[in-house]
């Protein structure tokens, strides 16, 4: 009983192997950077929703929460700002494409709250 390779048969199988392989781990790749793209767009979104609550609790006009929050969002952000007697909500909504020009998009958003200070009320 002989065991003997035949090297001529193993020739190309590392780059068989490679082929099968290769796109696989580029997809891993793309959806490793699109998760990094996604978390830090809405770590963004929340910092600027607590700088925008933050200075509408300190009263604030509008167009300056804006202008604080919109400076801490990701590009293209939209901010909302609710006002009550003592309350203050200020939201950063922001639309991400994780893979650049691919025609995938993903919606983030997040919602600070603040207690209006006294001198700042209605």
């Amino acid at each position: 009983m002989s065991t003997r390779r035949d090297p001529d048969r193993e020739a190309g199988m590392v780059t068989a192997e490679t082929a099968v392989v290769l796109p696989v781990l580029l997809m891993v790749l793309a959806a490793a950077v699109a998760a990094v793209v996604v978390v830090g767009a809405q770590l963004r979104c929340v910092d600027a929703a607590r700088e925008g609550a933050r200075a509408a609790a300190r009263g604030e006009p509008a167009g300056v929460v804006a202008g604080v929050a919109g400076r801490a969002a990701p590009a293209g952000a939209v901010t909302d700002v609710t006002t009550t007697e003592e309350i203050v909500q200020v939201t950063v909504s922001a639309t991400v494409s994780p893979l650049g020009p691919l025609p995938w998009r993903l919606d983030v958003s997040a919602t600070a709250t603040g207690v209006l200070e006294p001198a700042a009320r209605p």
